[in-house]
């Protein structure tokens, strides 16, 4: 599904990785860690098409639907629970098209966007959209509140259920336990692990990315290593992996 052949990343003047070669299949979950700095984010941007790569390929299907959790809340007037359901941008577009045809008496196509309404589960968007907002921790009578008066904590949870609301083939959540309390973290977990799609996670959180991933990405030295298995299975299979190359470099020096 996500593709990367040969590929290199140079940020300035700083080279990130590069022949860099590995597929995330539909179904994968991916812990993407590394040192700070060796660019997990910038995969991240690059996969969203904010920049290219500078060699290699990048591939994904174009009818791929990506979600990434935004880092900013604006701070508006708009209340919790609207704003959480607009990360759904395709339904808003159906509901704001059938406003349209209302006003302009458009019966004809009323018909098929009311279908269409239905086929997108429109009609439990309002109920989906609430119950992210209380696994995250929000109170009914927050949900009425405008985003202006969360505290900027608050207003990332916001963007991670905006985020969560959204239908994706691909998930990309950069440290989403940051501002979150034990409960929230737990409710995150049992979440992604329903999630049916592809997902790539950055987080320094290892009992979560041992919860939550069943592969991980490492980055360093300028590679990115794919490893099978949760983060403790990493551990162990990179610890193997150097005390190998150690090994064979000792008998090196001794021959």
């Amino acid at each position: 599904m996500l593709s990367f052949n040969n590929l290199s990343l140079r940020r300035g003047s700083s080279l990130l990785f590069e022949n860099v070669s590995f597929t995330v299949h539909k179904d994968n979950k991916v812990g993407l860690v590394g040192a700070n700095g060796t660019g997990k984010t910038s995969l991240f941007k690059m996969i969203q098409g904010e920049f290219e790569s500078d060699e290699g390929t990048f591939k994904y299907p174009p009818d791929l639907k990506i979600a990434c959790l935004a880092q900013e809340v604006p701070g508006t007037d708009e209340q919790a629970l609207p704003y959480v359901m607009g990360g759904d941008k395709k339904l808003m577009e159906i509901e704001k098209a059938i406003l349209e045809a209302e006003l302009n008496e458009d019966y004809g196509s009323l018909g098929e966007l009311h279908a269409e309404f239905e086929d997108h589960d429109g009609f439990t968007a309002k109920s989906r959209a609430e119950k992210l907002l209380v696994g995250l921790g929000f109170s009914e009578e927050e949900f009425v509140k405008p985003l202006k008066d969360f505290s900027g904590g608050w207003r990332v949870r916001l963007n991670l259920a905006r985020t969560l609301m959204q239908p994706a083939d691909l998930l990309l959540l950069d440290e989403p336990t940051n501002h979150l309390d034990l409960d929230a973290i737990i409710w995150l977990g049992n979440w992604i692990k329903s999630f049916r799609g592809a997902m790539l996670l950055i987080s320094h959180d290892r009992e979560f990315l041992d919860e939550c991933v069943g592969y991980v990405a490492h980055i360093h030295s300028g590679t990115i290593e794919l490893y099978k298995g949760n983060y403790s299975q990493f551990e162990i299979l990179k610890a193997a992996k150097l005390a190998e190359l150690e090994s064979n470099y000792s008998k090196q020096q001794r021959e």
